[in-house]
């Protein structure tokens, strides 16, 4: 089968594409045949090592996995006899866990793995988008508890977290206010934001607006740039782990009214990561929650997708196709 192989750090380009063994499942694993896999913000930190605390988890000296990649959808080709979840033809999304493994035509999965069968109403690169861009938006809303009536700001609203954001923090019946560029207003307005920021023209933090939770869907700010907009008993979420972002949170979580936080939604237990799709599975089928597409590119163009999603200006969602057939 075709996958895409790193057997080092660095830049795109170490991402090859090679001819492996097609993979066959194990007697509580399902063969995934895959249409299309999700690059997402991590994946290029993942592919360059960097932060170096990221290898603890795909490597320190190089990559334990050799076929990266790490969000997927597609279709059950062939069960293990112990599976009970799943059957041969189920239409499926979800993530592989550090086991990546996702850039390439074929994966096998224990059937107890972060995986769920995928909305009727989505296709499949709307399906992986979701696993990469609601997955986490859903994770951190909820590790900053918002309710109902809250007035939240979701910084980054147009990239694959924060539109998704926009739309889970109405759904849960939040006041939202949405911070991106001038070309992309119109398309944050019409996910559900009742007021949009553009940042080219004015910063959110001088406004004298305050909030009850301000969401850095993009890793661009900082609790103490972010705490003067924050109301008493307010709510900053990050997403970068950098070390100033940590001792925040750390601090915040003794003293003071206002708080830093943060989660790792790919520390999750799967059986938790599970709940979460069918949960967002629900949201979509009934027509609360959609994915926004930006660019789509074939299995061989592996490193232009890497650089595209580098560039930190994505509207939504970056997928890879693989082609089997049209079903993408």
């Amino acid at each position: 089968m075709k996958a895409i192989v790193w057997t080092k750090y660095g830049p795109p380009d170490v991402l090859q594409l090679k001819e492996v063994a097609k993979p066959t499942p194990k007697d509580n694993e399902v063969l995934i045949r895959i249409y299309t896999a999700a690059v997402t913000a991590t994946d290029p930190t993942f592919r360059r090592g960097e932060p170096f605390i990221s290898r603890l988890f795909t490597g320190l000296l190089k990559p334990k996995s050799t076929i990266a990649g790490e969000i997927l959808s597609g279709e059950i080709e062939a069960i293990g006899k112990d599976v009970k979840l799943f059957k041969k033809g189920d239409q499926v999304f979800g993530t592989t866990g550090m086991s990546l493994g996702a850039y390439a035509e074929y994966k096998c999965l224990p059937e107890e793995e972060a995986l769920a069968i995928k909305p009727a109403n989505m296709n499949y690169g709307e399906a992986a988008a979701v696993v990469d861009g609601a997955f986490g938006a859903l994770s951190f809303l909820r590790k900053g508890n918002i309710q109902s009536g809250q007035e939240v700001l979701i910084n980054g609203a147009s990239g694959s977290v924060g539109t998704y954001a926009v739309q889970l923090a109405k759904y849960y019946g939040a006041e939202v206010t949405g911070v991106c560029s001038t070309s992309n207003s119109e398309m944050v307005k019409s996910l559900g934001a009742d007021k949009v920021i553009d940042y080219t023209k004015e910063d959110f933090t001088k406004t004298g607006q305050t909030y009850d939770i301000i969401f850095d869907a993009v890793n661009k700010s900082s609790f103490s740039r972010c705490k003067g907009s924050l109301k008493q008993g307010g709510v900053y979420i990050f997403t970068g782990p950098s070390l100033a972002n940590f001792l925040q949170m750390g601090l915040t979580s003794i003293v003071g009214s206002k708080k830093a936080v943060t989660t790792a939604p790919g520390m999750m237990a799967s059986s938790e990561k599970t709940k979460d799709l069918i949960f967002l599975k629900e949201l979509i089928e009934a027509g609360k929650l959609k994915s926004v597409m930006d660019r789509r590119y074939p299995l061989e163009q592996i490193a232009e997708a890497h650089r595209y999603v580098e560039t930190g200006h994505k509207k939504g969602n970056v997928v890879i196709t693989v082609a089997h057939n049209n079903n993408t």
